[in-house]
């Protein structure tokens, strides 16, 4: 993870305790209000991450209002 912001590595620690626990679905917007990022900073990260985090598999799941971000362990 030496490659990841300080910002990435908060999103990527939030999203792996997450799914431990056993959720599965993200927004942004619920992301961020979490770790005291704006929503707009989680959206545009969490693209590249999906490419390149290896811990967790982050996939675009659905759109309605927002995206829905499927997370699963990697």
């Amino acid at each position: 993870m030496a490659d990841f912001s300080e910002e990435d590595r908060r999103i990527l620690e939030y999203l792996r305790d997450s799914v431990s626990r056993g959720e599965s679905y993200f927004r942004a917007k619920n992301i961020a209000s979490q770790i005291g990022l704006s929503a707009k900073q989680v959206g545009a990260r969490l693209p590249r991450l999906a490419e390149e985090a290896d811990e967790v598999e982050i996939e675009k799941w659905g759109r309605a209002r927002s995206t829905t971000w499927r997370v699963t362990t990697g």
